[in-house]
């Protein structure tokens, strides 16, 4: 995995949402102690996909470029990677 920029808080609305460099891959994390939703946005602001992720739990999201990715809470924290 090769990170393609600095993990940061995710935006907590879909106004705030990251494409995180336009990246395919994002590694998220929730720093937090609850469980949070992760929600993906299109090109236009319109949620298409959404996931609740796991108190300390890391996981992988793929994207089109053009989607975002905000969450509940900015204890969730993500960062654009390339994986292989």
């Amino acid at each position: 995995m090769r990170l393609l920029g600095s993990e940061a808080a995710c935006g907590t609305s879909g106004g705030a949402a990251s494409s995180f460099g336009d990246s395919d891959d994002v590694r998220l994390v929730n720093t937090g102690s609850t469980n949070r939703l992760v929600s993906v946005t299109d090109s236009s602001g319109n949620v298409v996909a959404t996931m609740t992720l796991i108190a300390g739990e890391v996981t992988f999201i793929r994207k089109k470029r053009e989607e975002k990715i905000f969450a509940a809470h900015a204890e969730v924290r993500g960062v654009g990677v390339v994986t292989p």
